[in-house]
């Protein structure tokens, strides 16, 4: 039998502000602060004063069985934050925050200008432009200063003072923050008519601004999706993802930060603190909270002995106990990742053939800390192979949590026990025509033989130098074409073929300028002319990024193709230990000109 977990009403704006204003609707601690300006305030005010919907909001109902979230009221709420609330505010935070300080609360809004200024705002309609069909936007909401007073000259000059109620009634300016209130109104209304001597036409005229604006707001109503309190913690987090197009998308990480709060645990500052000191180099900086939360989970869920899973419901079920046990060993495992991968010549995130790989490389380096068996080379050199499988098999693009856990049980078996080899390396496979499709640094298999060039102590073309760590980061090393563009496409050679991985190596920024878009004779005579270096350090320098010199010098295009193809999946072969079948396939010939085998 399906349990209606969801159920949606609409609820009339002045209840949603009381539950606001009293504490029975707060937020959840996950939730970020408010960040409306001004201008957004003004255009939602606008769309409630016309009774324009303005989105559904979502609730949960508070005391969930699997979900005990910390909560907070609501940004300029006067509610007690040790209220209990009947409901939590997962999505419509923005609104209704800006609908509360702006239409309810009698303190002034505390906002920002579009361009980021931090203000203090009091609301006003103006009467007459309200009701007139005609009347632009930015005539009819109006926002004054926390001194209700706009000036102009540096404040020499008022343009417009609302600070007295005689100020308000004499330029007709109704102030919103009573609009939901019926008692409030009334009085404003009666000392507005007495102010104008009970004058006809000023009766008339708010009778027709009570009708069109005040009655319509006080009546509005917003759309409300209540959660049950017997939904699943997973099913919280992905009904908000589906139903949250603005404002700051939900994370994982959010809810559990939530979670940990109800005992006092601040995930979100330690997670700040942690990324400050293990997260914030070059090549770790695209790690995320939410993956550091992954790859934690599934570390525990391996330790524990049982069944390994880290898909979002078992990140959701983690124990702060299990956070706090393993989150330091975990970091420090992230670092050897690292320092595994910059032995393997990746250096930055930006080359980082995927980042998703990293989670289960981290678990892996984590266990494999026990023993010290990580710092051994022939234990390295088999987590190596699993991770260049990965990559040049193409196998982290998509949904990963089912082979994150194959890949920290296989992995560890076959490394400590002698166990079979891993799905991931079994299933590697790379056909060869696959070479020519590599043509931008989108594709993992693309960062990857970059990596497998510079391993193989690749040298700049003219100073010489090995692009190690020190030389990639100073000489602003990156993929370029070895017969260059221009050239390519002067002699009409098949684009499919220059602009591939197979044309492209890793070069330093000042040699790719020498390069130019000159024939490789000419470049590499240029060199030599210059004296930038002797032939044949040159040629020596060439054969360090599996180019055959003689080739080059000749401007041979298909036979260095040829030549080139075949060495890089001899590389391929190498990093992977697998054999690339396929080489001497009619699709090979046809793509290639000839076979590769």
């Amino acid at each position: 039998m399906r349990i209606q977990i969801m159920r949606t009403n609409d609820r009339p704006l002045t209840d949603l502000m009381r539950a606001v204003d009293s504490g029975t609707a707060q937020l959840p601690d996950f939730q970020r602060g408010w960040v409306w300006d001004d201008g957004r305030i003004k255009a939602l005010i606008l769309s409630v004063i016309r009774n324009f919907p303005v989105g559904a909001a979502m609730f949960l109902e508070y005391g969930n069985a699997s979900i005990n979230f910390k909560h907070r009221p609501i940004e300029g709420s006067n509610a007690n934050p040790d209220i209990e609330p009947t409901e939590l505010i997962l999505d419509g935070q923005q609104r209704l925050t800006s609908l509360y300080n702006a239409l309810y609360s009698k303190n002034p809004v505390h906002t920002r200008t579009d361009s980021g200024k931090e203000i203090d705002r009091y609301y006003y309609l103006n009467i007459e432009k309200a009701i007139d069909p005609n009347a632009d936007d930015e005539d009819i909401v109006i926002s004054v200063p926390e001194i209700k007073k706009l000036t102009a000259d540096f404040g020499r000059i008022i343009d417009l003072d609302l600070s007295t109620r005689q100020d308000e009634f004499k330029n007709k300016m109704f102030p919103l923050n009573i609009i939901l209130n019926f008692i409030e109104e009334q009085v404003w209304q009666n000392e507005y008519y007495a102010y104008y001597n009970n004058d006809h036409d000023v009766f008339s005229q708010f009778t027709d601004f009570f009708a069109k604006i005040i009655q319509t707001t006080q009546r509005y109503a917003m759309p409300v999706i209540l959660l049950d309190r017997e939904t699943p913690k997973e099913a919280v987090c992905k009904v908000f993802e589906n139903v949250n197009t603005g404002g700051v998308s939900l994370t994982v990480f959010e809810l559990v930060t939530a979670i940990f709060a109800t005992d006092n645990f601040p995930l979100r500052q330690d997670w700040d603190e942690r990324k400050e000191r293990y997260f914030s180099g070059d090549l770790l900086n695209i790690i995320t909270a939410t993956d550091f939360l992954t790859a934690l989970t599934l570390l525990a869920s391996f330790k524990a002995g049982g069944s390994v899973s880290c898909k979002k419901k078992d990140v959701l079920a983690l124990q702060l106990t299990e956070y706090k046990k393993y989150a330091d060993e975990l970091c420090e495992g992230f670092n050897i990742a690292a320092k595994l991968l910059q032995e393997e010549r990746i250096f930055s995130s930006r080359d980082l053939p995927y980042s998703t790989q990293l989670i289960p490389l981290a678990a892996i380096c984590t266990v494999l800390m026990e023993g010290n068996e990580i710092h051994k080379s022939t234990v390295k050199n088999m987590v190596k192979q699993w991770y260049w499988c990965g990559v040049f098999g193409e196998l982290y693009g998509s949904s990963n949590e089912t082979r994150y856990a194959n890949d920290i049980i296989q992995v560890i078996k076959w490394i400590t026990e002698g166990g079979a080899l891993p799905k991931t390396v079994t299933d590697f496979f790379f056909n060869p025509t696959r070479l020519l499709g590599l043509q931008t640094r989108q594709s993992a298999a693309y960062k990857g033989f970059m990596a497998l060039i510079l391993k193989n102590h690749a040298r700049d073309f003219i100073s010489g130098a090995e692009m190690d760590f020190a030389a990639y980061a100073s000489e602003k090393i990156d993929i370029h074409h070895i017969f260059p563009k221009d050239y390519c496409i002067k002699q009409n050679y098949d684009k499919s073929k220059w602009n591939s991985i197979v044309n492209k190596t890793p070069i330093s920024a000042r040699t790719n300028r020498i390069l130019g878009g000159n024939a490789p004779s000419v470049y590499l005579g240029k060199i030599e002319r210059e004296g930038s270096a002797e032939s044949s350090d040159l040629d020596a320098y060439a054969e360090t990024h599996w180019i055959e010199h003689n080739m080059l010098r000749n401007n041979e295009f298909q036979d260095f193709i040829i030549d080139r193809a075949k060495k890089l999946l001899v590389a391929v072969e190498q990093a992977t230990g697998r054999t690339i079948a396929g080489k001497d396939s009619e699709e090979v010939r046809k793509a290639f000109g000839d076979f590769l085998n």
